[in-house]
């Protein structure tokens, strides 16, 4: 495993990210929508910089179960009543080729928020099936499988406060599923 961005990086991302969130969103309530379970460390450290009121709801997105390979989407979403008429704030871990965001943001405007936004700490370079951009990026990252920070591969490795790519020989058969580093 190499490190890509330590801890130290990481965190000062997420600084300029907040910023510019904060900035945008020039004091007005929020919902925010995580999508679950890569974007947990990142959703924890972004909403302790903003000094806005905030709400936080999280939804369950997957498409990668069996390590590296994407698999079909699947996409958990009941919040009507809390996006209806708010401003909305939609936060990944990664965005890869680009159908868990777009799907997600789709399923979200259904509920008719007020307004919708998306923000990812990763944007892979290179990867996107996708003719859409997240408006705030912190990072962007050569197109490499990464854990750490939250991203797994199989369930492991969110724990680590930095975020790594996996080389080859990390990657290995052992039994378990996770949402993989996706996005």
């Amino acid at each position: 495993m190499k490190t890509l961005l330590s801890e130290r990086e990481l965190s000062e991302g997420v600084d300029r990210l907040s910023r510019a969130i904060a900035d945008r969103w020039d004091s007005r309530p929020m919902t925010i929508v995580g999508v679950l379970t890569g974007c947990i460390v990142f959703l924890a450290d972004l909403i302790r910089r903003l000094d806005v009121p905030l709400r936080v709801y999280l939804v369950q997105a997957s498409s990668y179960r069996n390590g590296t390979t994407r698999g079909e989407l699947t996409i958990d979403v009941d919040l009507g009543p809390e996006v209806q008429g708010r401003d909305v704030l939609l936060i990944d871990d990664i965005f890869d080729t680009g159908h868990t965001l777009v799907r997600v943001l789709a399923e979200l405007k259904k509920y008719r928020p007020a307004s919708i936004h998306s923000a990812v700490l990763l944007y892979k370079e290179g990867r996107q099936e996708v003719d859409f951009e997240p408006e705030f990026i912190a990072f962007r990252i050569p197109n490499r499988f990464v854990v750490g920070y939250g991203l797994d591969y199989r369930d492991e490795y969110r724990n680590l406060p930095y975020l790594a790519v996996l080389e080859p020989e990390d990657l290995n058969p052992r039994a378990g599923a996770g949402d993989g580093a996706d996005g």
